[in-house]
């Protein structure tokens, strides 16, 4: 699984973390289906208040009426645009999912009411002021985690985040310009 990342929406997180400083943040991607296993974020919520320097909590309410919009403007066309996962902040650790991270994601896709094939986690904080670090993940039931991709969209650039100390050589594709380190 490949997730694209556009621009506005880095923009959108380096501007808010910048100003939650060292408290945890967070909120729901939603996307839309771009081909087989490859997904763009197309929007973001965001819930700046309920974090701590350590935890945060999601607060159900207060993205419904985002959702709810989100699926208004792309015509209630679930199997194109839909809830793709969580995203927090970890300002003050590393961006891979503790324990807790990783017990919330599997209750999310365990839970028969939500009805989620799939849920992705995106992990990020500021390596700088302006420049992002991230881990993402995906998480299916009865499925082990799976670490899964994040590049840039349109500059086919893979995102820092924690599993290496370099960058992976990228190639753009003919078909899409998405870049692929397979």
């Amino acid at each position: 699984m490949k997730l694209l990342l556009p621009s506005a929406i880095m923009l959108q997180w380096t501007s808010a973390l910048n100003a939650a400083g060292r408290r945890e943040i967070g909120g729901v991607l939603l996307g839309e289906l771009i081909k087989t296993d490859t997904f763009k974020i197309s929007e973001i919520t965001m819930q700046k208040k309920g974090g701590t320097f350590c935890h945060f909590v999601r607060d159900p309410k207060l993205h419904e009426k985002p959702i709810h919009r989100f699926f208004e403007r792309t015509g209630h066309n679930y199997e194109r645009f839909n809830y793709l996962g969580e995203w927090h902040s970890h300002p003050s650790f590393p961006t891979r999912p503790s324990t807790t991270d990783i017990r919330s994601m599997y209750r999310i896709v365990g839970e028969p009411n939500i009805g989620a094939n799939f849920a992705a986690l995106l992990i990020v904080k500021l390596k700088t002021r302006s420049d992002l670090e991230m881990s993402a993940c995906v998480f299916r039931s009865g499925f082990p985690v799976q670490e899964i991709r994040v590049y840039r969209e349109h500059l086919g650039k893979r995102i820092h985040d924690w599993r290496g100390m370099g960058r992976a050589k990228v190639a753009k594709t003919r078909q899409t310009g998405v870049a692929s380190n397979q």
